[in-house]
């Protein structure tokens, strides 16, 4: 009668443990590490809370831009216009123009220092972006599309093909 306890108590451990490795793994976006912030795969649709947001994001940017504001925190859309070379004086950004659906073009400024860059980025690819808002005469420039190292500011981030970058 003892060995049947044993085993028991074995087979209970081994479910125990396989339970917990496949809950684990599962609800869990996939994420590849990078040296200075990481790529997150979304598997998520995006809903009608993700097209308010789009909406109220582009809705902010436009009455910045007509108010001539900076530091607007915006979350919004667009298509890439052109993919610029990067700036690799001081801290290095990757820049590319977005459309916006109102027609507006911003410039994004993303910090490859902090955050991952985009790579395989195309004229004519959707990106998604949280990140603040500056006035310029041509449009605008979003930058902030990172976390903060030090925590005194809010997360940016940009989504490509299914992938967060931040």
């Amino acid at each position: 009668m003892g060995n049947k306890s044993n085993i028991g108590i074995i087979a209970l451990i081994i479910f125990a443990v396989a339970a917990y490795f496949g809950f684990d793994k599962t609800n869990k976006p996939e994420q590849n590490q990078s040296q200075s912030g990481y790529v997150q795969t979304d598997t998520s649709k995006q809903d009608s809370r993700d097209q308010s947001s789009n909406q109220q994001g582009l809705e902010r940017i436009q009455q910045a831009y007509e108010k001539q504001q900076r530091d607007v925190p915006v979350q919004a859309e667009g298509i890439v216009k052109a993919v610029l070379k990067d700036d690799n004086e001081g801290s290095r950004h990757q820049k590319f123009i977005l459309k916006l659906e109102s027609g507006l073009t911003v410039l994004v400024a993303h910090n490859i220092d902090l955050a991952p860059k985009i790579e395989n980025l195309h004229k004519g690819d959707q990106v998604q972006f949280k990140g603040d808002y500056e006035y310029s005469n041509q449009g605008g420039v979003i930058h902030w599309t990172h976390r903060d190292p030090r925590g005194h500011h809010a997360d940016g981030w940009l989504k490509h093909d299914g992938k967060t970058y931040q």
